[in-house]
């Protein structure tokens, strides 16, 4: 078996292979180059969209050489691929915005540096020069209504309905591999699992167009947690690789917390951990999970990976601060992103009384709680524990003279500011 492939089962990143023993065959006696593509429906690709392209990057590590596809052209149409329900469609320049946010993020994983690094290529660049009589002429006559209608992509939505713009996605995606095909001699287009229609579909499409017959697909598994949940997603929403969307705190933050029945699974798709490391991680989660080196470990390595180790450093200094209780040690901007999510309220400056603000602020729910809770030492303003209950909140307690994050038992945040 190809090395390469053997790393990629053992990973688990292997759904679907259109032919193993020619892959392999690929594989051994050449330098491959294969694609995988992403719509910019968004500025910023989020961790969903993750494994496609770092297995690409797996493969470039082994000396073949990815193509990455970013769709300024599809993404105006829309991938109706076990979608419920048509997508919205972007303006052309909000597309065109996306596209440049996303080429900033694949730059972060692949390495474009020399003649046989990554390319980076956007369909709108051909598409957008195909006649409606060529398309027809020249494309749509080789694609069978019947062989369309077959996908179960397709199928999924002719109940709820589908448009003719979005049922034509799927050969558009087939012109897309015919031109790398012709272009760059790319002979492989990897995706997720429900891109497997479209991957056969321009198989079949460059197949009878020109006879190509020396070109392969293959998916990687839809992701998902051990209890059955969407994998990627949290209470507030996706996690993205875009810092301005997500923190690098908050990115660390998200890996760190996986359980641990994920995080050997999460290690081996997301990071390039050799298997002998993996496995020594696996033994501590088994034997020692109370000291998450794991957990640690994947979010270390992922978000160096995507933010870079400055960030890293960073979001593991909140960290550290926040279980010590040492908030003062960061600055403003690290306390705000680092409790964002946490409850918080306004609060008028006339009477800065410790009992007072706990009460009008709901983190104790009356005056006798609040000093039951000052006095017990449950109280912490800014990591310090208060037990005056004539405590008077001071300048030197407002961080960058806004807000102050007062903290009620172990866990209980919540965020108070100032004048607004």
């Amino acid at each position: 078996m190809n090395e390469l492939i053997e790393d990629l089962k053992y990973r688990g990143i292997i759904y679907q292979m259109t032919d193993e023993e020619k892959i392999s065959e690929l594989l051994d006696n050449e330098q491959l180059t294969l694609y995988c593509g992403a719509d910019p429906t968004a500025d910023s690709l989020h961790i969903g969209h993750l494994v496609p392209f770092l297995t690409m990057r797996r493969f470039q590590e082994y000396g073949h050489r990815p193509i990455v596809l970013i769709g300024g052209g599809t993404g105006m149409i829309g991938d109706p691929s076990f979608k419920a329900e048509e997508r919205s469609l972007q303006t052309e320049d909000q597309i065109d915005d996306n596209v440049q946010g996303i080429k900033k993020q694949m730059e972060q994983i692949f390495d474009f540096s020399d003649e046989n690094g990554a390319i980076l290529v956007n369909n709108k660049d051909w598409l957008k020069n195909i006649s409606l009589i060529s398309f027809l002429r020249d494309y749509g006559k080789h694609v069978s209504l019947n062989y369309m209608l077959g996908k179960d992509a397709i199928q999924s939505r002719l109940e709820t309905g589908i448009s003719y713009t979005e049922f034509t996605y799927t050969i558009l995606q087939a012109i897309d591999f015919g031109h790398l095909n012709k272009e760059y001699n790319c002979k492989m287009q990897i995706g997720g699992s429900d891109q497997w229609g479209n991957i056969t579909s321009g198989l079949d499409l460059m197949r009878r167009m020109y006879g190509a017959t020396e070109a392969e697909g293959m998916t990687i598994p839809l992701i998902t947690k051990a209890d059955g949940k969407k994998f990627g997603k949290t209470e507030s929403g996706n996690i993205w690789l875009d810092r301005k969307r997500t923190s690098p705190y908050e990115f660390y933050q998200f890996w760190i917390n996986q359980s641990d029945a994920d995080v050997i699974k999460f290690l081996k798709l997301f990071t390039f951990l050799s298997k002998e490391e993996i496995g020594s991680l696996a033994e501590s989660v088994e034997n020692e999970p109370h000291l998450r080196k794991a957990q640690k470990r994947l979010a270390e390595e992922i978000t160096a990976f995507i933010h870079g180790d400055e960030a890293l450093r960073e979001a593991q200094k909140i960290t550290e601060a926040l279980f010590s209780g040492d908030i003062k040690s960061l600055t403003a901007a690290q306390v705000k992103d680092a409790f964002k999510d946490v409850p918080s309220a306004n609060y008028d400056e006339a009477d800065m009384n410790l009992v007072k603000i706990l009460v009008d602020t709901n983190v104790s729910p009356s005056r006798r709680q609040a000093r039951e809770d000052i006095t017990n030492g449950a109280i912490y303003i800014n990591g310090e524990r208060r037990q005056d209950v004539n405590y008077e909140i001071r300048e030197s307690d407002k961080l960058d003279g806004e807000f102050t994050v007062i903290r009620r038992g172990k866990k209980k945040y919540h965020m108070i500011q100032y004048g607004k």
